[in-house]
């Protein structure tokens, strides 16, 4: 799998790295692979900056109904997403489409964005 994780049950967190071409499948992999660990309502940082994707527009839409179904099954935590350069405005389209009540930001610094993470309240 293209996007690496893991998951501290401990500190109720999610770490996940993104490496090469990401398409749709690799992310609903992942995704599901939180659900089962039952980490949903888990903080998450995305990092995405080694990685692009191979997505388009309906694919993104079929992704934020997903994360929007997961929404309605139980509580999700905080989600800080680090995209590459190039795809800032993809990565603030997913945040505004699967938000759904939790915070979610975008950042550039990896550091900055646990920072930000780490000082959400836990679902």
């Amino acid at each position: 799998m293209p996007i690496r994780y893991s998951i501290d049950h401990s500190r109720r967190l999610v770490l996940a790295r993104a490496e090469g071409e990401i398409g749709l499948r690799d992310i609903e992999e992942f995704t599901d692979a939180v659900m089962v660990e039952n980490a949903m309502p888990y903080r998450k940082l995305f990092d995405g900056r080694g990685s692009y994707g191979k997505y388009d527009d309906h694919d993104l839409m079929q992704l934020g109904a997903r994360i929007s179904a997961y929404a309605s099954v139980e509580r999700r935590g905080a989600l800080a997403i680090v995209p590459s350069e190039e795809y800032v405005d993809l990565a603030r389209r997913f945040v505004n489409l699967g938000k759904s009540g939790r915070p979610a930001s975008v950042f550039l610094d990896p550091d900055e964005a646990l920072e930000w993470l780490l000082a959400q309240p836990d679902p």
